[in-house]
């Protein structure tokens, strides 16, 4: 109930265009987000991988209205690259198909994607697809395919909610693919996506080990990105049963959610990749931050008044 009501107010813009104008400058926002700026990433993608973890930068934003605007993304995206190269840092991005303009286009946007990848390719770095609603599932796929096949070693992210991702990763396996097996963010319908955490949950534990098996025989290379500490138990629990080398599979978490399961993954000498976004459209993706784990929305509230009560102190 509560996740669906978050939802439906992150369209009523009269109320997020109030919030968002607030997150950054009260500082409840930078938790979740790095900043606005491309710079304010950076900066704060040092100070992660000073401590020795690897990157995804990740620029906010879906759904461009013009082929201009997409084609301005992807000049964006390849200077994210050029950045993280020029910074020596370890990290990669994450790019997000209508933010490239697969609404207006689906051919342009698999050029961008390719051209992206190519970019990367260059820089010895690599490109993940993020995944979106459902409605773009099977052209996202399509596209993470042909630019695949083109520049091998992409990732892509995969939704334990969909009934469907299962067959998505059988789909993919031939391609060996990076897979970043997700929860999934999007409201969807139950004919599509299973509806109580218990059937998420046990859905993710049956794919981490459906691509743990892959990646033993070498066929993918698994992501897992979850801050369930379930559900990273389970996969620790299966790649010591495998005995998969540490260089064959990574974890992943957002900033600055569950930091003490990050550093104590960290700490066991497992890869733990941060997934760092930015930009000026943070409110929705935020607010899906808030409606997967409604715990979030106390721990903003009482970081706004732990702020406004170190202010009256400092006064």
């Amino acid at each position: 109930m509560i996740r669906n009501f978050i939802f439906w107010l992150s369209t009523k813009k009269g109320v997020t265009n109030a919030i968002a104008k607030r997150g950054m400058r009260y500082g409840f926002a930078r938790r979740f987000i790095a900043g606005e700026t491309l710079e304010e990433a950076l900066e704060a993608s040092g100070d992660l991988a000073r401590s020795g973890y690897p990157i995804n930068l990740n620029h906010l934003g879906e759904n461009v209205s013009s082929k201009e605007e997409a084609a301005a993304v992807r000049d964006s995206y390849i200077e994210m690259l050029r950045k993280l190269d020029a910074a020596k840092m370890d990290g990669i991005i994450s790019i997000k198909p209508t933010q490239l303009g697969l609404d207006l286009d689906p051919k342009l946007c698999q050029e961008f994607c390719c051209q992206i990848a190519e970019a990367a390719g260059s820089l010895g770095r690599i490109v993940e697809m993020d995944m979106e609603g459902t409605p773009y599932t099977d052209a996202t796929l399509e596209i993470y395919e042909a630019t695949q096949q083109r520049y091998p070693g992409q990732g892509v992210a995969i939704q334990s909610y969909l009934r469907r991702s299962e067959r998505d990763i059988e789909r993919l396996i031939a391609l060996r693919p990076k897979i970043r097996l997700v929860k999934g963010a999007y409201l969807e319908s139950p004919e599509l996506a299973f509806q109580k955490k218990s059937e998420v949950d046990a859905n993710f534990c049956r794919l981490i080990d459906l691509l743990l098996n892959h990646a033993v025989a070498g066929r993918c290379f698994p992501a897992i990105a979850s801050h369930d500490p379930a559900m990273v138990e389970h996969a620790r629990k299966g790649i010591a049963a495998r005995k998969l080398e540490r260089n064959r599979y990574e974890f992943q978490m957002l900033y600055g959610i569950r930091r003490d399961l990050q550093q104590q993954i960290h700490n066991e000498g497992h890869t733990m990749r941060i997934y760092v976004p930015f930009g000026t459209e943070w409110l929705p993706y935020f607010m899906r931050r808030v409606s997967e784990r409604p715990a979030n929305l106390w721990f903003i509230l009482r970081n706004l008044v732990a702020e406004n009560s170190r202010k009256r102190n400092a006064s």
